[in-house]
């Protein structure tokens, strides 16, 4: 086993000394050698006296450690028994000859920046595992000096000041020396002056600064390449003693440099960072709150604790962005502990990287941070996380991070003062990522969508080989009753042709090789949310190398949400698809399906494609109503068991998945539309967590009214809640409504008068004219961007320009 459970993910291998291995910021440590300063006040501590370097030393030893805690407790025996199984493997196998060519024999040639980046990683893990008390290699002589001797050995041969950069950037300027430094910190009694003095060389040839890419000085550092540089810096000058290195860091957050251009303190409105809207962007393209945006809240975290009561404690007023972010950012795309996939762009591919541990990195994040936070985001934090934890029993949080989160996470659950958060309830559209999510108290879904503004995958340095339609409207469906359901063995077996959500050309297709993003063509790609409860979402498909084009809403209520194609057309002479669902049912799953109440054969192989369905039920997941105007539709069906690995879609450098095989069971609904259809439709509802009874009567009664299903507009109506939503493509008018333009609409009348919900998701058009079939006497209140001209046919006309896809609303008597 190459690394613990808490350290996880290519990121994640900075964690294990960095922001997700957190333990309560300290000013003096027990047990972690000299801290002098342990007792004095912050008042006394100045850069000038060499014991405030030592005190925060020994903090940052803490933060990798732990320090001090009861190895016979059991909450701490899943951690400290993974530290000591890979440490024991790692030392095992350690070359410590005197003519060694490599630390390690899978890691050679040494001189790959791959192969010795992650040799550090391996011989953090040996020096964490020499200084934590209560391991089982804790104070080990023996260990302390092959370690000493492993560092001079990477210096001489591999990563030093003489070396020019190659290959993969990451590992000379973020992963090596990260890793180091950590080693540093932890073996700073026993790595000689002149040997320190060496490495730090080595780190400063290649990160003197946490603004710059070292291998291309003109270029910035934005978003989470900041924050990690940020962290390596001052690590670099608290080992150095040198209080301009430290204060370079934390100016670093800030981008003092180039007047905070570059902050992570802001909101952006292009490129790389947190934006108002809760969206977070890395590469300028790819919606990446779960991996990027993670690494960016961790070093902020991790650098507040550990400069916390120093000269260089973070004083940057906008830090409020960072404890906003957590509301806005990442609480609504974290359920029950769980990271949704749909925000970690190529992270999905990594095996030691699943939701539930990408999950309980910001989880960890999210710990530390609140300890330096005013209280009234720190209190609520703390209850969120408890109550994450305590629902999540799939992959309890304690057996997924480190001693230090450990720590943390028993002091909030013993607190009886902080009660367990319920889960988030509301609407999101994070249209500057085209990301919208869908809360409700039992079950959540994430849509991934995408236009040239976003891109529909990322893939690169030998991960997300299958990407290719997890943009593509891909449908997250996340329930309370099946946290396993996208990190149990799901990116390596499902077939990657048949997402659910999306509409693809059955064409097979290579693995995805060109490192970056793609852009597909297509403008529209967002959508409207209504009273943080209802929500319209829609995306034109431009399939990437086909000529398939649909136009694609989804309607999003209380209990369900009611997706439309139309305009689905393709000439290649191949079939087309759209995905109604792909369940992973795991290994031996025999979940129960219904087919308008006949139950469906439950062996492997099975299928069967239904002339006329009406609806179907999924034991464990809920029911799915088909709306045809007089026969239902044509439903396709199938359970299979698939096998895969893998190294099918990662082989990274530092995260290539395992060639052992995976199998897992699906179920399956579909409908085909046939081989180069022309304005093909579909029109399904989804009723998560309903049982077959409520999904016959739902097909019975249907609740909802499909006005319009046509490249024009698609249009529902629920007559019994007063709700209109509706997407339009282009100028029209539908059933008395009128659009002037493409535009995602939402409308609600009710007791006290109409509540309406405007957005652009193309980000294309200046103005925006909506006239309501129904008469308006006065508005109650409306965005400054909204004017109405009331009367018997109300008109709204939206200035959209510039607003990026976010939603206009007003409310009208």
């Amino acid at each position: 086993m190459d690394l613990p459970r808490s350290a996880l993910s290519r990121r994640t291998l900075l964690a294990t000394g960095a922001a997700s291995v957190v333990a309560p910021a300290v000013t003096g440590v027990a047990g972690a050698g000299p801290a002098r300063a342990a007792d004095r006040s912050a008042e006394d501590l100045s850069a000038e006296d060499s014991d405030v370097y030592e005190t925060l030393l020994a903090r940052a030893e803490q933060l990798i450690t732990g320090g001090a805690f009861d190895p016979t407790d059991p909450d701490f025996a899943p951690a400290l028994a993974a530290l000591d199984s890979s440490a024991a493997d790692f030392w095992a196998r350690l070359d410590r000859g005197t003519g060694r060519s490599a630390l390690w024999a899978d890691y050679a040639p040494v001189t790959d920046p791959g192969m010795f980046a992650q040799s550090y990683t391996r011989l953090r893990a040996l020096a964490t595992a020499w200084a934590t008390p209560g391991a089982a290699l804790n104070g080990s002589e023996e260990v302390a000096d092959a370690l000493v001797s492993a560092l001079r050995f990477l210096h001489d041969v591999a990563y030093n000041p003489e070396k020019r950069e190659g290959g993969n950037w990451w590992f000379w300027e973020i992963g090596a020396p990260r890793a180091l430094l950590d080693c540093c910190v932890l073996l700073r009694s026993r790595i000689p002056a002149d040997a320190l003095a060496a490495q730090l060389a080595s780190v400063e040839r290649f990160v003197p600064n946490p603004d710059r890419r070292s291998n291309s000085p003109a270029l910035a550092e934005t978003g989470a390449n900041r924050a990690d540089k940020a962290v390596i810096v001052a690590l670099h000058g608290l080992l150095a003693r040198d209080p301009a290195k430290v204060a370079l860091a934390r100016d670093g957050l800030s981008d003092v440099r180039d007047g905070g251009r570059n902050s992570l303190f802001q909101y952006v409105t292009s490129g790389d960072g947190f934006y108002a809207d809760g969206s977070f962007i890395q590469h300028d393209a790819v919606a990446y709150t779960g991996s990027y945006g993670t690494v960016l809240l961790g070093g902020a975290a991790y650098l507040a604790a550990l400069l916390d009561a120093s000269p260089w404690a973070l004083s940057d007023p906008r830090i409020s962005v960072m404890y906003e972010a957590v509301g806005r950012a990442f609480s609504p795309v974290i359920f029950d502990g769980l990271m949704m996939d749909a925000v970690r762009g190529r992270a999905i591919s990594r095996e030691r990287a699943a939701d539930h541990t990408d999950g309980a990195t910001a989880v960890s994040d999210i710990l530390l941070l609140a300890r330096a936070a005013p209280a009234a985001y720190a209190d609520a934090w703390r209850s969120a996380v408890k109550g994450w934890i305590q629902r999540n029993r799939t992959d309890p949080y304690l057996g997924l991070v480190g001693i230090p989160q450990v720590a943390l996470a028993k002091a909030v659950l013993a607190d009886r003062s902080v009660a367990p958060a319920d889960r988030v309830v509301g609407h999101h559209v994070f249209a500057d990522m085209d990301r919208v999510v869908h809360r409700r108290p039992a079950w959540s879904m994430a849509l991934a969508l995408s236009s040239r503004r976003i891109a529909a995958y990322e893939a690169g340095n030998g991960e997300n080989l299958h990407g290719w339609y997890t943009g593509d409207g891909m449908a997250y469906l996340y329930t309370g009753d099946d946290l396993g359901q996208f990190g149990d063995g799901f990116w390596p077996t499902v077939d990657p042709y048949r997402l659910p959500g999306t509409t693809v050309d059955t064409r097979r297709r290579a693995d995805i090789t060109a490192g970056g993003y793609y852009l597909p063509q297509n403008s529209i790609a967002g959508g409207a949310v209504l009273d943080g409860r209802y929500g319209a979402a829609a995306m034109e498909l431009v399939a990437q190398g086909s000529s398939l084009r649909a136009r694609k809403s989804w309607f999003f209520v209380d209990n369900a949400v009611i997706a439309l194609g139309a305009g689905i057309t393709a000439t290649d002479g191949r079939g087309v698809e759209t995905i109604v669902e792909n369940r992973n049912l795991h290994a031996s799953g025999t979940q129960r399906l219904l087919v308008d109440g006949a139950r469906q054969p439950t062996r492997q192989g099975w299928s069967q494609t239904f002339d006329t369905a009406r609806w179907a039920h999924l034991e464990g997941v809920g029911g799915y109503v088909f709306p045809a105007p007089r026969s239902g539709a044509r439903l396709s069906a199938l359970r299979e068991e698939r096998a895969g690995r893998w190294s099918d879609l990662d082989t990274g450098a530092d995260t290539a998945g395992s060639t052992a095989p995976v199998t897992r069971r699906y179920a399956t609904l579909w409908v085909d539309h046939g081989v180069s259809p022309t304005n093909a439709a579909y029109a399904y509802v989804l009723l998560p967590g309903a049982s077959p009874g409520t999904t016959a009567v739902w097909s019975r009664a249907r609740p909802v009214r499909i006005t319009a299903n046509t490249s024009t507009a698609q249009v529902v109506e629920m007559p019994r809640t007063g709700l209109t939503a509706a997407t339009f493509w282009e100028a029209g008018s539908v059933a008395g409504l009128t659009s002037s333009g493409p535009a995602s609409l939402l409308l609600r009348r009710h007791a006290h008068g109409v509540s309406v919900a405007v957005a652009d998701p193309g980000h294309t058009l200046t103005t925006l004219a909506v006239e309501l079939p129904f008469p308006v006497r006065k508005v109650i209140r409306a965005d400054a961007t909204v004017a109405v001209t009331t009367g018997r046919r109300p008109v709204l006309t939206v200035t959209v320009g510039g607003s990026r896809g976010h939603t206009h609303t007003a409310e009208l008597g």
